[in-house]
């Protein structure tokens, strides 16, 4: 069965998704009920839920920070 899980499990409470692959509570809960029809749908979402809460992430940490992120 194809998964997308990489072991970095951590959920963003700011999206609900998975830091390492983008997946719901429940998407993960019910990875192995699912169909591979359901499955393959599923994972051609994640790209794009990982482009955005990076994009969030980055956005969070300029507001936090007062403005944009300057190298240490």
């Amino acid at each position: 069965m194809q998964t997308p899980c990489i072991h970095l499990c951590s959920l963003e409470p700011s999206t609900g998704f998975c830091a390492g692959c983008g997946r719901t509570l429940q998407e993960i809960g019910s990875w192995t009920s699912y169909s591979d029809t359901e499955r393959r749908r599923i994972m051609e979402l994640l790209p794009a839920r990982l482009a955005g809460a990076a994009t969030l992430s980055n956005h969070m940490k300029t507001n936090l920070a007062g403005g944009p992120e300057r190298p240490l």
